[in-house]
């Protein structure tokens, strides 16, 4: 699988019972684009009209229909990011600029 096969709005699908448009699987969203190694998903799908990560490595193969998962759907929900991996890896630990111990 090419990266570059994960377009803008194919459908994502988990391993499961069940089809959408012809795409075997469990429907789980729409690509919205690739961030560096994470699919981010459409706001549209999501219940709170949120953007969702997925790790590419989740990806088993990718047709002109849909992106399909390695994953179930419970995977899917459990492993499921709700915030960008860019900006939580920007982040910087809190640290107390006297001591140089972790703040919380």
């Amino acid at each position: 699988m090419e990266i570059s096969q994960i377009k803008e709005h194919l459908m994502v699908h988990a391993k499961g019972p069940g089809s959408m448009n012809d795409a075997p699987g469990v429907h789980i969203g729409t690509v919205d684009k690739v961030e560096g190694e994470f699919i981010k998903l459409t706001q549209s799908d999501s219940p709170d009209q949120q953007h969702r990560w997925i790790p590419i490595d989740w990806v088993e193969s990718v047709d002109d229909k849909a992106v399909y998962l390695n994953k179930t759907e419970a995977e899917v929900r459990a492993g499921i990011l709700y915030e960008s991996p860019q900006m939580s890896s920007q982040q910087s630990p809190q640290v107390d600029p006297v001591s140089g111990a972790g703040v919380d």
